[in-house]
């Protein structure tokens, strides 16, 4: 094994391109007033119809904490319709109200401009490289 050193790490390598990517976007979706998380966490849902916290959670690779701090704007906003799970009362059922909705539309072409940024950025082939290189190591969504 080489000695450590920053730009032999595939973590520390792995999150600077998490952060550049996440700036575009969060410079992007900033006029929504939502986060990348959150339109992932609103498309999520929309796709899904309904989802529990731990069905976002493991969509997402998140813990449970940071999904939390990420869904309580999204409540704020009425985004939400949180329900019981008809079998286990402690469990909530996330759904898209129609804010949610209207907070999809206005967001997509913000997001649409931040994949063109991103696209343009590092070239279409490569950015769909390397989306699959990543999907294939995650699981996907």
């Amino acid at each position: 094994m080489n000695e450590l050193e920053p730009l032999t790490c595939h973590c520390v390598v792995s999150r600077q391109l998490t952060r550049h990517i996440s700036k575009i976007y969060e410079r992007h979706l900033a006029p929504s007033g939502i986060t990348a998380t959150q339109l992932a966490i609103l498309s999520l849902i929309e796709h899904h119809k309904e989802l529990t916290m731990n069905e976002l959670a493991d969509l997402l690779l998140m813990d449970r904490t940071t999904l939390l701090r990420a869904l309580k704007p999204l409540q704020l906003l009425e985004c939400l319709i949180s329900t019981r799970h008809p079998d286990e009362p402690r469990r909530h059922m996330f759904s898209l109200s129609q804010s949610g909705s209207l907070k999809i539309q206005e967001a997509k072409p913000l997001w649409e401009a931040a994949q063109i940024e991103y696209e343009t950025d590092i070239g279409p082939e490569h950015a769909r490289a390397l989306r699959s290189d990543m999907l294939s190591i995650t699981g996907g969504i």
